[in-house]
């Protein structure tokens, strides 16, 4: 071979080794995660390479592989599942649910190993293989520290996800044989927090109060009082209670009792409350129409106060954890025994009020999408007029018509104008304090102390109360009606001096008792 043959081959073997060097070179940069992958195994098998562990087996049955399920194996099963570390094990099994589509779950694979972390300790959990059960790896020095808490923290979320799995139901008290007794069917309602149409500082406000309540079981142990949190929604009909109470019931996680009190016969309201289970949330409906009578069962309103005073917050309403009770009432707190409506009993007030204009903004933003339309100001002029609609109303219309926005905005436009106040009594309802239009949000009267409830609830009633005196309270228009009897009294006395008496002017006398004593004292 010639020296051009030979520099030919010699050119051919360099260009092939810089490209293997390039391919190897590209190989690594595309790579470089993996190489770090490979680098923290490395350092990891190093670090338990030098560690003492101890090994604690979770077996699947108990006893000696021939008892009953172990439930703590069900639990770390399920919290295992829930790792995010379990994405990064060498191997997983994905199971789907029969019960719900589209619904995929990891479960550790048989021989590898899930990490996991708590109170600064490292712990690694192992599938053992052949359906054994789980081991659970500690290190010897962290062991008597953290393995007990470890457990408790394990139970404690298997049992929360469970909670939140399971399918809630819906159980109504009926009577029967002289024993109450319940009938149930799963509970579907489809309402949330999230999509209820409510002014978003109350409903961020009741939502804390809510998750404050779920994780307060130490806090109220501490006090020694019973776990229980209650509510009370009023209104008029069609303002949302009920469905508040279903996206409530949602949001806890929580098997709704739905007690109907109108019920007569052998039914007594403790026994019901006895037979309802924990994490629950108890449901009484109307209950000033109740309270008020018209059951034509003869039961006079003082029993029937005695009866709810005593399912409120006597002994048998202590013999269950984990419960929010939630009443309502469609007539107002009027004519209802303050002894009901005291904290304790009724812990958190809140006040559902007709729709105004920002109400309808909501709902329109749920039902139909809309954010601003041409027709707002139309829709605005009327509710600035007066015109007041109740949600359910407002949604009816707004569903009704959801195929075409603007004849949903139309609808709505009609509807305010036939339920506006005619131009007669409108200058009344400016300067009546009584007749002002309800507010557009519902009024949060409930605190997280349950004393200050009620003189936030008497402060709003000396607020809003047309009257003044009664109590040591004074209405808006006391003040004027303090100037004009002072004026009365001074127009009096310029009268008398003159000798001319007055006809009729019950202002003017000093005592208030009318111009016919006046004359009298003046002859």
């Amino acid at each position: 071979m010639g020296p051009d043959g030979g520099g030919v081959g010699g050119g051919v073997i360099g260009a092939l080794v810089y490209g293997a060097l390039a391919v190897v070179a590209l190989r690594l940069v595309l790579s470089y995660k993996s190489a770090a992958h490979a680098l923290r195994r490395a350092w990891r098998w190093a670090d338990e390479w030098a560690q003492a562990y101890q090994y604690y087996e979770v077996p699947r049955l108990a006893g000696d592989g021939g008892g009953a399920d172990n439930p703590l194996f069900r639990k770390a099963a399920a919290y295992v599942a829930s790792l995010p570390s379990l994405e990064d094990a060498d191997a997983a099994c994905v199971l789907s649910s029969a019960a719900k589509s589209n619904d995929f779950a990891l479960q550790l694979g048989p021989g590898h190993t899930a990490r996991d972390a708590f109170l600064g300790a490292r712990l690694a959990w192992t599938n053992a293989g052949d359906g054994r059960g789980l081991v659970l790896r500690v290190r010897r020095h962290d062991r008597t520290r953290v393995l007990r808490p470890y457990l408790q923290h394990i139970e404690s979320v298997a049992d929360e996800m469970e909670a939140r799995r399971r399918e809630l139901r819906l159980y109504a008290n009926a009577t029967g044989d002289c024993a109450p007794r319940w009938t149930s069917a799963p509970f579907t309602h489809p309402a949330t927090l999230d999509t209820v149409a409510m002014d978003p500082d109350l409903k961020a406000r009741v939502r804390a109060d809510l998750e404050s309540f779920l994780k307060g079981r130490a806090y109220y142990h501490r006090l020694g009082r019973v776990w229980r949190r209650s509510y009370l929604l009023y209104g008029a009909p069609g303002t949302g209670k009920s469905t508040f109470a279903a996206a409530m019931a949602r949001f806890l996680g929580y098997d709704v009792y739905d007690i109907d009190l109108s019920r007569g016969g052998c039914d007594d309201l403790r026994a019901l409350l006895l037979d309802t289970t924990p994490r629950s949330l108890i449901l009484v409906e109307d209950l000033d129409r109740y309270l008020r009578g018209g059951n034509g069962d003869g039961e006079t309103a003082a029993a029937r106060t005695a009866r709810v005073l005593s399912f409120m917050d006597g002994l048998s309403s202590c013999c269950g954890e984990e419960r929010v009770m939630v009443f309502t009432m469609s007539r107002g707190k009027d004519g209802v025994d303050p002894a009901v409506l005291r904290p304790g009993r009724l812990d958190v007030h809140i006040h559902f009020t007709m729709c105004d204009f920002e109400g309808f903004k909501a709902l329109a933003s749920n039902y139909l999408g809309l954010k601003d339309h041409k027709l707002y100001p139309q829709v605005e002029e009327g509710f600035h007029a007066g015109a007041r609609l109740s949600p359910a109303e407002l949604g009816e219309i707004m569903l009704a018509n959801r195929g075409s926005t603007s004849r949903a905005l139309r609808t709505v436009i009609s509807a305010l104008q036939h339920v506006a106040p005619s131009p007669s009594s409108a200058q009344p309802q400016r300067t009546s304090t009584a007749a002002r239009p309800p507010r557009l949000t519902s009024r949060w009267s409930g605190h997280l102390d349950g004393a200050s409830a009620a003189a936030s609830e008497e402060a709003s009633a000396a607020e809003q109360s047309p009257r003044g005196g009664g109590g040591g309270g004074f209405a808006k228009d006391a003040p004027i009606r303090e100037i004009k009897k002072l004026y009365g009294l001074i127009k009096y006395r310029s009268r008398k001096d003159a000798g001319v008496v007055p006809v009729d002017d019950s202002a003017a006398s000093p005592n208030g008792r009318g111009s016919d004593v006046s004359s009298e004292k003046d002859r």
